[in-house]
């Protein structure tokens, strides 16, 4: 691909928005962290420095090597971007008098410059800084000022080098979109190709020529990364392709049947294994959610190699990795603060001679769905509400037995079906039931109780990476309520979950 975008990162929480962002105009980006820039920049036709926590006149500021960049590519500097631009290069920033975060108004635009064309004067931009700039460079010229910051954006004169100390990524910049498109689209040339139907042709020639004629081993989940993995590498290596699919005994209510079913007409190799047994053994005694996912990776790795020796010859291991999985791994500071492990991310075994293989390593989570939507797979497989590797192990807090899943399998039955029937279930991203640790007293007929509290989760979102609560309509959750205490032996209370990420996250462990 010699279209590519380079977005340097410098530990923004907003970098992932901005590659998403070029991604909707169908464009192919790339995230690198701002110390490792590539040595060959031949592939891109221009680059994008992100935000920054840090600021720029800290000793322990980020310091990129711009040497093949600045003045030799079309260059956009977005916030700490932009600072960074203004004070290594002849300018002058500092602390602002005034906070500089939340909406903005632009108040002034200068004519006929291309990255403003089609934006007008009183855009709403969205800032997030507290230093500011207060002398551009000698060079430098003013593009656009709001009532607070008078050097909102600037361009430097003989070069292709644009700043701007707003988000144009964030849902607040309402013309963001739009002066991404100028820069990258009217000023760099760059071309729209990034499209469902070029990556699945590019991807499926990259697997043919990188498989030939070997077999791969496939773990599936039901989910829509390991579904569309999965369709890719049929459609590149056919009979080569060898599914497995495993019950740890922590799935939905049915889900390991309905789930077989759904591929029976997609001409996919699958089989089924019922480890259900051998998961809730292990898993016996254990409360610790970092355990409990460390002993469901070990576990499913033992059954799947076992499987996969069945197979002769196979020679790769495929996995539905997808693109934050990867950014998180090669981020400024090296892997982030562990919140919660991943079961397809940090290698196998040494005992398992596989190589690994991940033909959606380079997507966010809406492509994939694009991608899956391209190659024809049922619109009711794709809509499916992302599930967690470890199942309803890290929904069951603390310990973990028979009896509990059979609860919360019940419980998680009867609020996803109700939220089908009264056709909610597409207006959600995930949704799902959390058994708590506590019991309650209620009254039932004439009787005390004392009983298991549930509580139910809904949220919003787009990748999982922020959520809103959902506000689900009340007659919905009376009913589900009712529903659940009356047919679910052992749960005498319903909550709802009505915290948004972040401070939280979508699961409780």
């Amino acid at each position: 691909m010699q279209n590519n975008v380079l977005i340097l990162d410098f530990g923004s929480q907003y970098t992932q928005l901005i590659a998403r962002r070029v991604r909707e105009l169908n464009i192919y980006c790339e995230i690198h962290p701002f110390h490792k820039v590539p040595e060959d920049l031949s592939t891109f036709k221009a680059v994008i420095l992100s935000g920054s926590p840090f600021s720029v006149r800290g000793e322990d500021a980020p310091q990129p090597d711009l040497s093949n960049i600045k003045g030799k590519l079309p260059l956009l500097g977005v916030c700490y971007g932009a600072q960074y631009l203004a004070h290594f290069f002849g300018g002058k920033v500092e602390a602002s008098n005034v906070r500089e975060y939340g909406r903005a108004n632009l108040s002034v635009i200068k004519d006929k410059e291309a990255l403003f064309a089609s934006i007008t004067e009183n855009s709403q931009v969205w800032m997030s800084h507290s230093d500011t700039i207060k002398e551009l460079p000698d060079n430098a010229v003013r593009l656009a000022s709001t009532a607070d910051v008078l050097n909102a954006a600037y361009r430097i004169d003989g070069e292709e080098t644009y700043c701007i100390q707003f988000h144009p990524e964030v849902y607040h910049s309402t013309d963001g979109k739009q002066l991404l498109e100028n820069f990258l689209v009217h000023i760099a040339g760059v071309e729209q190709f990034w499209t469902p139907g070029a990556f699945v042709d590019l991807t499926v020639n990259e697997l043919k020529e990188k498989i030939g004629e070997d077999k791969v081993v496939l773990g599936l989940s039901g989910g829509v990364d390991s579904t569309v993995a999965a369709v890719l590498l049929h459609k590149a290596i056919g009979k080569n392709l060898y599914c497995i699919f495993v019950n740890n005994g922590l799935l939905r209510k049915n889900e390991f049947v309905d789930v077989l079913d759904q591929y029976k007409d997609m001409g996919l190799n699958v089989k089924g294994v019922d480890a259900s047994a051998r998961f809730l053994k292990a898993l016996e005694g254990k409360s610790d959610p970092e355990e409990k996912r460390k002993e469901i990776g070990r576990v499913f790795i033992e059954v799947f190699d076992d499987e996969a020796h069945d197979i002769e010859d196979v020679k790769f291991l495929a996995q539905g990795t997808i693109y934050p999985d990867v950014i998180e791994s090669i981020s400024v500071n090296g892997p982030s603060a562990t919140i919660k492990s991943h079961h397809n991310v940090g290698g196998l075994p040494d005992f398992m001679k596989l190589k690994i293989v991940e033909p959606l390593r380079m997507l966010f989570k809406d492509e994939v769905r694009r991608v899956g939507k391209e190659m024809g797979i049922s619109p009711k497989l794709l809509g499916r509400h992302p599930f967690p590797g470890p199942g309803l192990a890290i929904r069951i807090l603390g310990d973990i037995t028979a009896e509990k899943v059979r609860i919360l399998q019940e419980v998680d039955a009867i609020f996803i079906n109700g939220l089908r029937e009264w056709e909610l279930y597409d207006k959600v991203w995930q949704a799902g039931a959390i058994l708590l640790p506590v019991q309650s007293v209620g009254v039932m007929g004439d009787e005390r109780t004392y009983e298991q509290v549930v509580a139910l989760r809904a949220v919003e979102s787009t990748d999982g990476m922020t959520a809103d609560w959902c506000n689900l309509p009340y007659e919905f959750l009376q009913k589900t309520s009712n529903t659940i205490i009356n047919r679910v032996k052992g749960v005498n209370r319903v909550v709802y979950d009505i915290s948004s990420k972040p401070p939280a996250t979508i699961e409780w462990e």
